[in-house]
């Protein structure tokens, strides 16, 4: 079977449809001919992913941001489990087209069309980690997805809300650097009580708490650096009273890794990861870059789950 394209035409503000030609000159020079698919609205690529892995394709490229990649990898794992097996023979790729570029950081590939296409048309393939986070979503009603890089709770949530506010004509890093400066303006820690791998509960106010299977969020921010997509744990990273002027004076540590340093951080590693709300605001979730709902919400890591074509070494 060919390889299959899932491409989300409005992610990089658009330029991806619009230059998909190139994209597809850029595939079809190192693969070969390939299927293609357009989604046509949020949550499209699950179902897409479902219908091209039961038809028996057997590498699915996620073309587009990380919540493209989000939507595909979840409709592969909704269809493995459809059909009651663990292992089927749909490998995921991935051609990073999104504002933050943080998957693509995370797992090593080129940013560039022609690179990642070299990486799909390479028969190495790296076995990695899954997420699955189950939660109630914005009509109340218990909701669950499989995520790549990073889910968490606290301002990450709201900072995905004003990154769509917003729009994303800036770029990846500018975008997400107003949005998080906007979103700590008047920001005030939430209480919540979590706890991981069963063990006692901890009540806190938090600023931001990241459940991390890759190393970067928030359009390059260094929020989880030991963290492997393929060691089958969760790095945890809490931030509790991070404000406007730390952001302001201290973002260098958060995109080089360097927070850990700071008291505001505190870091975790394990398997599942609870957290319940304890005041009345609700606790806004971000799950690899899009807000589907909020807290309360159970963290499970899926531990070597998905083949990737994806280059070798720590991502």
């Amino acid at each position: 079977m060919k390889p299959h394209l899932i491409v989300n035409p409005a992610s990089a503000n658009g330029r991806t449809g619009r230059h998909f030609d190139a994209i597809a000159r850029a595939v079809r020079s190192a693969v070969g001919d390939f299927g293609c698919s357009f989604t046509e609205r949020r949550g499209h690529g699950v179902q897409l992913a479902r219908e091209v892995s039961r038809a028996g394709a057997n590498l699915v490229v996620a073309v587009g941001g990380d919540g493209t990649a989000s939507e595909v990898v979840d409709g592969l794992m909704l269809e493995r489990a459809a059909r009651g097996v663990r292992d089927d023979e749909s490998a995921f790729g991935f051609i990073s087209r999104g504002t933050g570029g943080d998957l693509q950081r995370s797992i090593g590939s080129p940013v560039d069309a022609l690179g990642a296409a070299l990486v799909l048309a390479s028969p190495a393939e790296r076995i990695i980690d899954l997420g699955r986070v189950e939660f109630v979503g914005h009509e109340g009603k218990p909701e669950a997805r499989h995520f790549v890089n990073v889910a968490g709770f606290g301002i990450a949530g709201r900072v995905v809300q004003e990154v769509e506010r917003m729009g994303k004509a800036l770029g990846g890093k500018a975008t997400f650097m107003l949005a998080s400066a906007k979103a700590l303006m008047g920001w005030h820690d939430q209480p919540v009580r979590w706890r991981i791998d069963g063990g006692p509960w901890n009540e806190d106010r938090i600023t931001s708490f990241s459940v991390c299977n890759g190393r970067f969020f928030g359009g390059g921010m260094m929020v989880a650096p030991s963290a492997r997509m393929d060691d089958g744990l969760f790095d945890v990273t809490l931030w509790k009273g991070l404000g406007f002027s730390d952001f302001v004076l201290k973002k260098g540590m958060l995109y080089d890794g360097s927070h850990l340093r700071l008291r505001n951080t505190t870091t975790f590693r394990g398997r599942v990861v609870e957290a319940e709300p304890l005041g009345r605001e609700p606790v806004l979730l971000d799950v690899d870059g899009e807000q589907p709902g909020m807290l309360p919400a159970r963290f499970t890591i899926l531990g070597g789950v998905l083949r990737a074509r994806a280059p070798g070494g720590d991502a």
